[in-house]
């Protein structure tokens, strides 16, 4: 674990792994969702991160052990605390993914920074833009979270978060997501809540990406459903989809092998990190 200062806030993040070669390197980026924390990635970084490979997961502001504010936190803001990370870290483009929310502030750092992005997974994420009751009902949680602290919400959609069935067969998996999410600071939560109800449309976007982009949803999602993958991965030029069997909202951690299977193979099919040269009147461009 480490942390930082960037800008108006402290963040907290690990850094394992090889350190990325000059011009980009191999270095994957984990962005966790709501109300979760980097720790929903651990199973991830320890099958991904070895001597060729950097996974880089942090503490989102608001979350964990990084700076809360209140108010309200839109994706954009957390975009921007991203990029600011990685120039900390000296790090210039990456495969970026994210869960949820993170998969939504996973587009908007593509929206923002297209050049710093190698490759895109979007897991259990849609991109649509917030409809009207959409908004008043984020507004209410909110409200409610700063009212009766996360537990109550924990415990009333843990069986949503991971399928009944897995919180039955895979008690360590359920007893860490609900931990998590207890954990919770309620401020920075409901200021991610207000942000989210800003959320724009990416859906005109998808058309767009221009980088290799790998879609995962679990096929017993409930808040994600398989429909809403299916729009990315048909609306992306040539987008992979994976659809986890057996697994919920977090398929990461509800079918970790199935998981690390589908995004191990889209990563080791990704091009070759190179440079090339062109020629500018003697200047050097790499790519």
């Amino acid at each position: 674990m480490s942390t930082t200062t960037l800008h108006d806030i402290t963040v907290t993040y690990d850094d394992t792994g090889g350190d990325a070669p000059q011009g980009g390197g191999d270095v994957l980026v984990l962005v966790h969702g709501h109300p979760f924390d980097r720790s929903m990635w651990r199973p991830q970084i320890e099958t991904f991160a070895h001597p060729g490979r950097r996974v880089i997961a942090a503490d989102l502001r608001g979350y964990g052990g990084s700076t809360v504010l209140p108010g309200k936190t839109t994706l954009t803001t957390f975009a921007w605390d991203i990029a600011a990370l990685l120039d900390r870290l000296d790090v210039d483009r990456v495969v970026l993914g994210g869960l949820s929310m993170g998969g939504q502030i996973v587009l908007e750092f593509y929206r923002l920074f297209p050049e710093r992005v190698r490759a895109l997974v979007l897991a259990d994420t849609f991109a649509a833009a917030e409809t009207e009751p959409g908004k008043v009902a984020r507004h209410a949680m909110a409200d409610r979270l700063l009212r009766e602290g996360m537990g109550p919400y924990a415990d009333e959609v843990l069986t949503r978060m991971v399928t009944p069935h897995n919180v039955a067969a895979l008690p360590a998996v359920a007893g860490h997501v609900r931990d998590m999410m207890r954990a919770a600071p309620p401020e920075g939560a409901a200021a991610a809540l207000r942000g989210r109800a800003e959320r724009p449309d990416y859906v005109g976007m998808l058309g767009r990406v221009a980088v290799p982009t790998l879609v995962v949803v679990g096929s017993e999602d409930e808040y994600t459903p398989v429909a809403d993958a299916r729009v990315m991965s048909e609306g992306i030029p040539d987008a992979t989809l994976a659809v986890i069997d057996g697994a919920g909202h977090l398929p990461n951690l509800e079918r970790r092998a199935e998981f690390d299977a589908a995004l191990g193979a889209f990563l080791d099919a990704l091009p070759p990190i190179t440079s090339r040269v062109i020629d500018q009147g003697g200047g050097v461009e790499k790519h």
